[in-house]
């Protein structure tokens, strides 16, 4: 056995980052907001809600110097849980919609479509089934949008209209911006633009550092920066009846190339697997009929303590996935693989060298990975 099952993100921290739109909407005097939960937040006419991918709570803590203005707020910051798997589309399903992984249907990286015997990525959604059937659960956003408040969403121009936008954030009008500065400008601008508004900006810059040049780099420390000031100029001149939001979609941890196990290598590991899907820190593994104890024996004997491997009901009934609907079930893996400290999956048949060249990675269930900050600011806190 690959040892005790961890906690589910849910058990980590009480609070979840499917809480976050929900309760800043509440916060907006709506009421019958679809959600898992709420958090009481003071009232606000406006709210802007910044999702810095990549923003994990520990990194953050640990290179807080480079961040003056979210130091100078991290005391107050709630420690929120991503979900599992601690990655970008289904965390980006969780917070748009309210609800967790299991029940809005985005359970990972790259997924099975049931009945058609090959994976979806769920971040580029290329040759994807319709997002708005693939993912049917209705958006805060589109509830926010119903109930009269203008909502607006900031974000690279190529996000209008992709897959997992409408999957996930679909709703209200999207605005198109490059730079941080930029999106920080229009989301002033959409501020002030109605009396009643919901802005949602997004910034990916910092996880594709993260990614690229590992997140304890100096590349890393300086994207930070950057985003630090940013973030501390929207919070003093945004209107004085508006909150400010920052969260993130899940955190990071730096994986040595040698701690990564391939499975074109191993003829243990690839026999009995028909697709590898999830990601290098999260696999979930499709199995030809009837294979699935000897995939399961010859992962944990490989893998040992460097990974929690579990059946599919037992990762749904441990919590993992939060509430699973029966739509959702078929589309995790008969396997999930949940590896530990700094180890990693990769499988080489498959991947694209650009992404087995990545040092910073995500997907499991490590607090590294999990934990990630909300800060609910008042308008004019710059300090």
């Amino acid at each position: 056995m690959s040892g005790p099952a961890p906690l589910a993100p849910h058990a980590m921290a009480g609070e979840m980052l499917a809480d976050v739109l929900p309760s800043v909407a509440a916060s907006l005097g709506l009421d019958r907001v679809p959600c898992t939960s709420l958090t009481p937040l003071p009232p606000a006419r406006r709210a802007v809600v910044v999702l810095v991918d990549g923003l994990g709570h520990e990194q953050l803590r640990t290179r807080a110097g480079h961040a003056p203005f979210l130091r100078s707020n991290l005391p107050a910051a709630r420690r929120i849980a991503a979900g599992f798997p601690s990655t970008t589309a289904s965390s980006m399903g969780s917070f748009g919609t309210g609800r967790s992984v299991g029940e809005h249907g985005l359970v990972g990286y790259e997924v099975l479509v049931p009945g058609a015997d090959r994976l979806l990525n769920e971040l580029s959604w290329e040759d994807g089934p319709v997002p708005e059937e693939w993912q049917v659960v209705p958006t805060v956003f589109e509830h926010v949008q119903r109930a009269g408040v203008a909502v607006t969403r900031i974000g690279p121009s190529f996000f209008d209209g992709s897959g997992l936008t409408r999957a996930a954030l679909r709703g209200g009008r999207f605005v198109a911006a490059h730079s941080l500065g930029q999106r920080v400008d229009a989301a002033l601008d959409a501020l002030r633009r109605d009396d009643r508004a919901l802005v949602h900006l997004y910034w990916g810059e910092l996880d594709k550092v993260g990614h690229v040049h590992g997140c304890g780099s100096w590349e890393w420390g300086e994207e930070l920066g950057a985003i630090d000031g940013e973030l501390a100029r929207l919070a003093r001149s945004v209107p004085s009846d508006t909150a400010v939001h920052v969260t993130a979609d899940h955190g990071m941890v730096d994986v040595p190339h040698a701690l990564r196990i391939d499975v074109a290598h191993d003829p243990d590991l690839a026999c009995g697997i028909r697709h590898v899907g999830g990601e290098f820190r999260a696999p979930q593994l499709y199995c030809e009929p009837g294979a699935v104890p000897d995939v399961r024996a010859a992962w944990e004997a490989t893998l040992a303590q460097r990974a929690w491997v579990r059946s599919r009901e037992e990762a749904v009934a441990a919590g993992w996935f939060g509430t699973v609907t029966p739509t959702n079930l078929p589309r995790i893996g008969d396997l999930v693989v949940a590896m530990r400290d700094r180890f990693a999956v990769v499988d080489s048949r498959t991947a694209r060298p650009q992404l087995l060249a990545l040092r910073g990675l995500h997907g499991s269930l490590s607090e590294d990975e999990v934990a990630i900050p909300w800060f609910a600011l008042a308008a004019g806190d710059s300090t």
